[in-house]
């Protein structure tokens, strides 16, 4: 079975190796675990936060930089495909694990996930990882406290010199990098949410355009899901019938949702901060395309938002 921290491993041995050009910190917990700092005490920048993406997706994805005109004044985009999506988004990407000690709160995600199974996704999955390291990915600002760390080494089973933790905050270069790069993996999740088979879900390409970072951390996390919600695309090759494929293509947008329309950070404003008030269905890409292979046929759904975008971004 495919390894997402066996094939992590190289790619975080690039950002220890590489952490000076990278502009990231390599330090050491109390305990001996590990952990890289791409935009808390250090710059970080886009390098690390492509590898970071990349990570993320257990080495089961590629995650590049282009340049774009699709959305006028924002032309710095990314890419992002994988022939595993399901593995490489729902297993590993996706922020799952709910982290906490005290003040502390994080979702965990990353390759580590599908060693911890504390999730109940994983049995869905029927994906269970097996290595002697585990990484995982916190979008925080700070060092997670030594409690959590031990906790969590002790869920993988492992020694605490096995665990790596990634941290990058959502207002750092690195940390919008790694969060647009979700793009693909946003879509994966509400394909599962709609109850579409993902053992029919053969392959996967997306793109999104890089959100700017700004020091406000609601503003940034808003700027960061905008891009996705406004200027997200992506494409699903699936097996199974054209009607199945139809309606996944005309369900999954994000303007399907009841709160689609404004920016993100006015979104959870209006909510009074309470993230579990916001739609679920909204989290998803601007515009679709299903590819049923068996019979050859595309189907389309939702459009990219450039003026939503601009007010976002702006």
């Amino acid at each position: 079975m495919i390894s997402v921290n066996e094939l992590a491993k190289p790619l975080l041995q690039e950002l220890v190796t590489k952490s000076e050009a990278l502009r990231v910190k390599v330090g050491k917990f109390s305990n001996g675990a590990n952990y890289i700092d791409a935009g808390i005490e250090c710059v970080g920048g886009l390098e690390a936060g492509r590898i970071i993406g990349e990570i993320c997706m257990g080495g089961l994805g590629k995650v590049n930089l282009y340049h774009a005109s699709a959305v006028g004044e924002w032309p710095l985009f990314l890419h992002v495909h994988s022939s595993h999506p399901v593995i490489a988004c729902l297993a590993s990407q996706y922020a799952g694990w709910s982290l906490s000690h005290e003040k502390f709160h994080a979702l965990g995600s990353g390759p580590g996930r599908a060693i911890a199974l504390k999730e109940p996704l994983f049995e869905e999955l029927s994906y269970q990882d097996k290595c002697d390291s585990a990484v995982f990915v916190l979008e925080v600002d700070q060092l997670p406290p030594i409690e959590l760390v031990d906790k969590v080494a002790e869920t993988c089973k492992l020694d605490p010199s096995a665990i790596t933790f990634i941290l990058t905050p959502t207002s750092s270069i690195a940390g919008c990098m790694q969060v647009v790069a979700r793009v693909l993996e946003v879509a994966m999740h509400k394909t599962h949410e709609l109850n579409f088979p993902l053992e029919n879900i053969l392959d996967g390409s997306a793109s999104a355009p890089l959100s700017p970072p700004i020091p406000d951390f609601v503003k940034a996390m808003g700027r960061t899901n905008d891009a996705i919600l406004f200027a997200g695309r992506v494409q699903l090759f699936v097996s199974g019938d054209d009607a199945t494929a139809e309606k996944l293509a005309k369900e999954l947008p994000s303007s399907s949702s009841r709160d689609y329309g404004k920016p993100f950070a006015q979104i959870f404003k209006d909510y009074e901060y309470d993230f579990f008030k916001v739609d679920p269905m909204l989290f998803s890409p601007a515009s679709v395309m299903v590819t049923a292979v068996e019979s050859g046929n595309t189907f389309r759904g939702g459009e990219l938002d450039p003026a939503l975008l601009n007010k976002s971004f702006s």
